[in-house]
């Protein structure tokens, strides 16, 4: 969740110029509606805070495979990309030229990160330009629980953000689109330490009260254990309705499965996870990459709650991405499901 720009309250004006249409209601998909109280959402985040961090430019057909695999996998809520600046991120340059060469399937979620005022207009831009088939269905935005964070991230301090994200919500509701939240460093801050769950609780107060739907709440460091993700959680929920949070936790300390079950028996419905285990934070030295969406679903089999995607399906298109990047598959599940398979077919082969 990351990247770093200038504000300026005049962006406030342009927003308002734009005039496009609202999206009619079936086509905004809701991304933790579901008939069943067991489901567990997905959000494949592998397409942008997964690839974020890479150090080599990918390219953006590349990045409109990834998506396209993973939305014939299963996946039912993909983050596409990010309107930020390329010279931040310089991954998610193209991300306007990505949206708009991808399939998009029916059924699918597909959402892009929008910073700040800025990305929101050059998002509006694009919409402008397809007002009869919006290649996107809803945005995210993101703050932080420490100033310190923030202030790295997007030069900001977190009140400061609040008061710009406030801005983009309401510009994008205004619109027609829904908006998702994230609060990084939930757990604990690479500049300034262990985070107060009370911290936590606010920021995420605050986004809902601007109109976020749903707040995912990010581990960005990696160092949470059940036991204070369950403190923070039990904190944060005893504000913040927990069918509108969402956990986000990367695996540096191996915990990104047991963190994710964790939130999942408080109540949480929703898990972001990126193919392979992709990620990593530019602002978060030493973060490695999000929980596995391969663990995260292998780990649900056979449970009381019920996941989309195909495993099998997925397993291939981490392998797949993972090979475009030239970097080990971080998932432990596909790992061992493509040993079991290189087993049985040498196995065969002694028939």
């Amino acid at each position: 969740m990351a990247s770093r720009a200038v504000y300026t309250l005049t962006r406030s004006r342009k927003l308002a110029s734009f005039r496009r249409p609202v999206l009619p209601s079936a086509s905004r998909k809701y991304a933790t509606a579901s008939s069943s109280d067991n489901f567990i959402n997905i959000v494949e985040v592998g397409p942008r805070d997964g690839l974020q961090n890479e150090k080599s430019i990918i390219p953006p057909a590349t990045k409109v495979e990834l998506i396209n695999r993973l939305g014939k996998a299963g996946s039912k809520i993909i983050e596409a990309g990010s309107f930020v600046s390329p010279k931040w991120v310089p991954q998610m340059a193209g991300t306007a030229e990505v949206v708009t060469a991808m399939d998009k399937l029916s059924g699918v979620t597909y959402q892009v990160l929008v910073p700040n005022e800025k990305g929101l207009e050059n998002l509006f831009a694009l919409l402008a330009k397809h007002p009869d088939s919006p290649p996107i269905d809803e945005i995210a935005v993101f703050t932080a629980a420490t100033d310190a964070f923030s202030k790295a991230n997007t030069n900001v301090t977190v009140a400061e953000s609040l008061e710009i994200l406030g801005r983009v919500t309401r510009a994008a509701l205004d619109k027609g689109i829904r908006v998702r939240g994230y609060v990084s460093v939930v757990i604990d801050c690479p500049y300034s330490g262990k985070v107060t769950p009370a911290r936590v609780r606010d920021v995420t107060k605050a986004l809902l009260d601007m109109g976020c739907y749903e707040v995912s709440l990010g581990d960005t460091v990696g160092t949470g254990t059940p036991t204070t993700v369950g403190r923070m959680l039990d904190t944060v929920i005893g504000v913040n309705p927990v069918r509108k949070l969402a956990g986000h936790f990367h695996d540096t300390f191996g915990m990104g499965v047991a963190n994710a079950l964790t939130a999942v028996s408080a109540g949480i419905r929703t898990i972001d996870s990126s193919i392979a285990g992709l990620g990593g934070c530019p602002y978060s030295p030493g973060a490695t990459g999000n929980v596995a969406t391969e663990d995260i679903l292998y780990a649900l089999q056979g449970s009381q709650y019920s996941v989309p995607g195909d495993l099998e399906a997925l397993v291939e298109t981490g392998f797949w991405i993972s090979d475009k990047l030239g970097r080990d598959n971080s998932s432990r599940v596909a790992k061992a499901i493509r040993a079991r398979k290189e087993r049985e077919k040498g196995e065969k082969a002694k028939l």
